[in-house]
């Protein structure tokens, strides 16, 4: 139904001031009418027609803007300018609008560890961390899903945060960022828009960590360079079965600058020793409700248990010459190098092997600063990037409540520092003497005059700033090849497995199903043909919509080819190494076997979990033994593969029990390896589990492993 508009009343006696604080500052007073045009690089402005009474967008003090699209940049592909009072308004606004939670990425799970230099690079940077291999530093390292609160679930569909603290030698090192290589935005301008689009809808509430609803659809419908990270949102890459199982990128491109003062531009990506692994989504949703802290509690016992996750960082390394030749700019947060192109070079790796003593003090209070950056390592004139330098610093005075948040421990660097500032709520340090300022000459009476700038040895910029850039324009405009919006959408749907790019169409069918408005579903679809005309027409058809015309496409895109890299199917590993395998047992089981399955699949580096219908120790042939799970608390979702060792009269009374038949339907759903005895043939089949390469006899589990085996997919569920 659709509202009234309210107009609040307005007593007489206010004065005109009043009355524009009551009335006027409502959102939406007036109700202009707007023109909707395209930008320079596509993305959409919606102006007030000249002349028309009503709402005119302006700052928080009446101004009147004239573009909320794009931040104000020393040319068009120049570094945004810090007097562009419109965009430090916005974000500034915007940074402060919840405490003391964070206003995104606010679930979080953090741990310790260790980065190792495996491969010194100082031909390309002169970080002293990259000068020789077998370098180390400590780590800490916080991952997080982006749209929900800290009280919301793990295994939502969203974007995973991959934050990254380096305590080096020369300072901290944050790399801040996620487990998708591409944004949804190309400007910071933009930021707080697509969080208020994807937070819970402002009137309602609700929903909770979801992007399944109207606010965000319309969002992403009217921003046409949203469109390929849509792709990897609606992709498995949004559902990791664990966050040890997920690839870490920096997403913006940054600057390697040697001794020499070379540069050359880098991305940054973690890639999981034990390999990429996703959830199914009906699987995804079932953890949600079995275990909320899913992720968190398998990253916590993996390390407990001495399992420790590790990642390898490689960089990819181009110059400008590669940069000017390619179909896109690498200054767009929503474009990626593919790896085919620039291979990925390791040089690292970070092994995560001890848990935080304490949740609130460290994951909790832990300040990532992409600012935080060593000599040798610096930005890029990414406006998205650009923006995020102001951005974080800010948001950390607001959630942390003091400009000497670098003074909580896990936030302090482990070198010595030193510097002039003084003061401030929740002072702990204790300077002596009165050198609080320089240059002074307080040594010459004998006394400690601080510290001093180090010309040779300490941050510099690099000093090149053309980019093929007119830095003499100060302009709100996006470079040309940011008006690109579907070539790399279209690159990565076509570089997925047939399984994968029918969990993309069937995602934006659940997704767009709960959008209430028409008009923005229509929308969506219309860019959707831009990328690839069976996939817009699989989730037309999904919908029980007709296709509407084609979306203009503001740059003609490009064809790209395909790449592996940008699959996780086919960067599975088929490994026990990591992977969680539960053994259901029961009355009058036999020990043997059990302890034999058990025995192998630990020796192949996996965990075992058994379940039975009672946790207390349970008669079975060759003594007792003890559950780690009870059944109805314990759902095949929580496992890699599955495995039973059942007596036929067990069975039989299990095959009543709805726990046990959902737990074999649920594994042979998420297309996981089932292993089982003969006893267990009564609940197969009362599941509907039809013999395939992954359904086999206990003995064979170790030669199949606990892959997926998508080939089943057609069988147990309806994809678009």
């Amino acid at each position: 139904m659709a509202r009234k508009p309210q107009t609040p009343s307005t007593p007489a006696e206010h004065s005109p001031a009043l009355d524009n604080a009551l009335r006027d500052h409502q959102p939406g007073a007036g109700r202009a009418d707007y023109a909707t045009e395209p930008g320079n690089a596509g993305e959409t402005h919606q102006n007030v027609q000249q002349g028309e009474p009503g709402a005119y967008l302006t700052d928080n003090f009446g101004h009147r803007l004239a573009d909320n699209q794009n931040s104000l940049k020393a040319g068009e592909r120049g570094p945004a300018l810090l007097e562009d009072f419109i965009l430090r308004e916005k974000i500034f606004h915007f940074d402060h609008e919840r405490i003391p939670e964070r206003i995104v990425h606010a679930r979080g799970s953090g741990a310790h560890g260790v980065f190792e230099v495996t491969k010194a690079i100082p031909e390309l940077t002169k970080a002293g961390l990259f000068q020789e291999a077998g370098k180390t530093c400590p780590v800490f390292v916080r991952f997080s899903t982006v749209a929900g609160g800290a009280g919301s679930v793990d295994t939502p569909r969203d974007v995973r945060g991959f934050a990254v603290k380096f305590y080096t030698e020369e300072g901290n090192w944050d790399l801040v960022g996620n487990n998708i290589p591409v944004f949804f935005i190309q400007d910071a301008i933009k930021f707080p828009d697509l969080i208020h689009s994807v937070k819970m809808e402002a009137d309602r509430g609700y929903p909770q960590a979801a992007s399944a609803h109207d606010t965000f659809w319309d969002f992403v419908g009217l921003m046409p360079e949203s469109i390929h990270m849509i792709m990897w949102a609606m992709s498995d890459r949004a559902i990791p079965r664990t966050l040890r199982t997920m690839e870490g990128f920096g997403v913006h491109t940054f600057r390697l600058v040697n001794a020499k003062g070379e540069g050359h531009f880098v991305k940054f990506h973690w890639k999981p020793v034990q390999g990429l692994e996703s959830l199914i989504w009906d699987e995804a949703v079932k953890i949600a409700g079995a275990d909320p802290d899913f992720h968190r509690r398998d990253l916590f016992e993996a390390i407990e248990r001495g399992a420790f996750p590790a990642w390898d960082l490689g960089v990819q390394v181009f110059d400008e010459a590669f940069a000017a030749k390619q179909p896109y700019d690498v200054l767009d947060a929503t474009k990626l190098v593919p790896e085919e192109d620039v291979p990925v070079q390791i040089v690292g790796r970070m092994t995560l092997n001890r848990n935080v003593d304490n949740f609130f003090a460290e994951t909790e209070q832990v300040a990532f600063l992409p600012s935080n950056v060593l000599p040798g390592i610096d930005f890029s004139n990414d406006p998205l990037l650009q923006g995020r330098l102001f951005s974080y610093l800010d948001t950390q005075k607001s959630r942390l409540g003091t400009t000497n948040f670098h003074q909580i421990p896990v936030n302090a660097p482990k070198c010595p520092f030193h510097n002039m500032q003084r003061d401030g709520l929740m002072q702990t340090l204790v300077p002596t003497g009165r050198a609080n300022y320089e240059p002074n000459s307080l040594n010459e009476a004998g006394e400690d005059s601080g510290p001093r700038a180090s010309p040779e040895t300490g941050f510099t910029s690099f000093r090149e700033n053309g980019e093929r850039n007119d830095p003499t324009e100060k302009v709100r405009v996006r470079a040309e090849l940011f008006a690109d919006h579907y070539s790399q959408a279209a690159l990565f749907f076509h570089s997925q497995t047939q399984s994968e790019q029918a969990h993309i169409a069937s995602a934006l069918v659940f997704e767009l199903s709960k959008v209430s408005l028409d008009h923005v579903r229509a929308r969506v679809l219309s860019r959707l043909r831009n990328v690839d005309e069976t996939l817009a027409q699989r989730v037309a058809d999904g919908l029980a919509v007709d296709l509407p015309e084609k979306a203009p496409a503001a740059r003609k895109p490009v064809a790209m080819k395909p790449s592996d890299a940008l699959s996780i199917q086919k960067q599975a590993k088929n490994t026990f190494e990591g992977r969680k395998v539960g053994i259901l047992f029961a009355e009058g089981s036999d020990k043997a076997t059990i302890d034999t399955l058990k025995q192998g699949i630990e020796k192949a580096g996996g965990a075992v979990v058994l379940v039975a219908p009672k946790v207390g120790g349970i008669a079975v042939k060759g003594g007792t033994l003890k559950a780690d799970g009870q059944l109805d608390g314990t759902p095949s979702v929580m496992f890699d593969a599955v495995a039973s060792v059942l007596m036929p009269e067990a069975a039989a009374k299990l095959a009543q029990q709805g726990a046990a038949v959902q737990w074999f339907m649920d594994a042979y759903g998420h297309c996981k390896t089932i292993a089982h005895c003969p006893g267990t043939q009564v609940i197969l089949d009362k599941a509907g589990v039809e013999k395939d390469e992954g359904v086999v006899p206990n003995e064979d589990l170790l030669k199949v492993g606990p892959v997926r085996h998508f080939a089943r997919e057609p069988k147990v569920r309806a994809l678009a």
